[in-house]
């Protein structure tokens, strides 16, 4: 498992040891899957309810097939935790929580204060997403997000 430098929840860490997308449904027992850039997420989405951990490996910052594995699951109803692990960026952080991510494992640390900056940087957003913040356009309109 991944060493995790931030985390967003307050429930339990999973030690659960990590398996793939592909041997997931064969592994009555497993609760944590690692997700890698290619694997189809849509594949777990049968089996939601036995997950506890998703990890999603960036493998380079340029790689954002993680975001949108992020928001299927999300959107799905996916509650637990949800782990960004390697090429991490501090740039990153703030869209990828807009898309589900709750836990943050970089390849390289991040120094805190900034990721602080990166997480405080837009306070107000422009379109629903799965961190559950009201767009501007509802704040403004007392319209639903």
């Amino acid at each position: 498992m991944a060493e995790v430098q931030f985390r967003f929840r307050d429930d339990e860490p999973v030690a659960d040891a990590m398996v793939t997308v592909d041997a997931f449904a064969a592994q009555a027992e497993a609760s944590a899957v690692r997700i890698e850039p290619g694997d189809e997420v849509r594949d777990l989405l049968p089996q939601l309810a036995r997950l506890r951990l998703v990890e999603v490996n960036f493998p380079a910052f340029t790689d954002g097939r993680g975001m949108s594995a992020a928001r299927i699951l999300r959107e799905a109803g996916y509650a637990h935790e949800l782990r960004a692990v390697g090429a991490v960026q501090v740039d990153q952080l703030a869209a990828m929580r807009r898309c589900g991510f709750d836990s943050f494992a970089p390849d390289v640390p991040i120094d805190p204060a900034d990721a602080e900056r990166a997480l405080a940087r837009w306070p107000a957003v422009y379109q629903p997403a799965a961190d559950g913040r009201a767009p501007l356009w509802a704040l403004r309109h007392g319209g639903a997000a």
